[in-house]
């Protein structure tokens, strides 16, 4: 029986263990109940478990020997967002949501698990199941690497279930698919005064809003035309009353690119803007930069593998090129320790329900695709632990 057919025989198992994590959504690095749940599916299977990050778990399953690790990735951490939708599984945990896919996520490594497990008598190498907590707050990966997982890992492999690409379809191309996102916190300190005699102060609003536009030289005269590129101010505060000169303002914003290259320079660039421009108007200025996550890039040769992968299970129209996107994935910290591939599968199927964009209160997905998440994920292990180590 091959991997297709062994997800299919799986299927009902996958729909059912999503739509209990549905209903049972939990916030990042809480998610307590979501970790019991998926360590008592593994020792049900009879896979080797533990707990690591505090609310994630690993899996282990080997094969006939030693040889590569390849790890494979699902995060597990739901919304602060409250369910709008009309459906029997619907959350259960006031205020909170699986409004992204993370449910999905996990329904289908805990199926590829059951896959792998029946045919672990048929590769070499190990192969870890990687139950991630907090993708949206930035924690989880980091909490992982920090317990040294990532340690004897060779390669890993992550999917995203996508709304914006049809149900059927398979995204697994080489190169950037998901954009750094780094925030930065501007804190300008000026002098206060009456609004009649400026020049007996220091007007840290004006000195905020030329900090504010200065910035957007960094991407229109710093970075190559050739590398897209985003720095957004989302905050500036200035100001008590319409005739008192702000002694204080405050800017906050976000950068976005998919070099790793061009993100490395983000915040000497930034710093140097900020601070010039504040001496150059006598004020003081303080720039707290952090980096959220790294671009999400795929290595070429992981790509080949989960092509290969990609065309057994939907056949050559559906594995598709598809653009990527400038929202951010914590899963790229994983491509400083090992090398990296990141799928998208598509859930996107109106004839059984209604499209919703991730994060919206609607957002529902079409459940035949965990069939195709549990099939890519466990075939890429078993194509990379049969390839030449990389």
């Amino acid at each position: 029986m091959n991997i297709k057919d062994l997800a299919k025989k799986h299927e009902d198992y996958a729909v059912e263990i999503r739509r209990h994590f549905h209903m049972n959504p939990e916030p990042s690095m809480g998610e307590y109940e979501t970790q019991k749940r998926v360590m008592e599916e593994l020792d049900k299977m009879g896979i080797d478990n533990y707990k690591a990050a505090g609310t994630g778990v690993v899996g282990i399953i080997k094969g006939t020997k030693e040889n590569k690790v390849v790890a494979l990735r699902a995060d597990m951490d739901a919304l602060e967002l409250q369910e709008e939708n009309d459906v029997p599984y619907k959350s259960k945990n006031e205020g909170f949501m699986h409004g992204c896919g993370h449910d999905g996520h996990t329904a289908g490594l805990l199926t590829a698990g059951k896959i792998l497990n029946e045919l672990k008598d048929e590769f070499e190498g190990t192969v870890k199941l990687i139950f991630q907590p907090g993708e949206e707050t930035g924690k989880g990966a980091l909490a992982l690497i920090d317990e040294g997982v990532l340690d004897d890992v060779d390669a890993i492999f992550g999917i995203h279930l996508w709304n914006e690409l049809e149900s059927g379809k398979i995204s697994v191309e080489a190169g950037p698919r998901m954009a750094s996102a780094g925030i930065f916190k501007i804190y300008v300190t000026g002098k206060g005064g009456h609004g009649s005699m400026p020049n007996q102060g220091v007007d840290a609003g004006l000195v905020g809003a030329a900090i504010l536009m200065n910035l957007q030289t960094v991407v229109s005269r710093e970075i190559s035309p050739l590398d897209p590129a985003v720095l957004s101010i989302g905050i500036f505060n200035s100001g008590t009353r319409f005739n008192i000169i702000p002694s204080e303002a405050y800017l906050e914003g976000t950068t976005r690119c998919f070099s790793i290259e061009v993100n490395d320079e983000f915040e000497e660039q930034i710093e140097r803007i900020v601070q010039n421009t504040a001496k150059a108007y006598r004020a003081e200025v303080k720039l707290d930069y952090q980096q959220l996550v790294l671009p999400t890039i795929n290595d070429e040769q992981l790509a080949e593998y989960a092509n290969k992968v990609a065309v057994e299970l939907v056949g050559e129209e559906g594995n598709v090129l598809f653009e990527k996107t400038t929202g951010g994935e914590d899963f790229s910290f994983y491509s400083k320790y090992a090398k990296t591939e990141f799928a998208f599968v598509g859930t996107k199927n109106e004839d059984k329900v209604k499209y919703y964009p991730h994060h919206h209160s609607h957002f529902d997905i079409d459940e035949t695709a965990l069939t195709t998440a549990a099939g890519l994920y466990a075939g890429f292990a078993i194509e990379y632990l049969k390839g030449e180590k990389i």
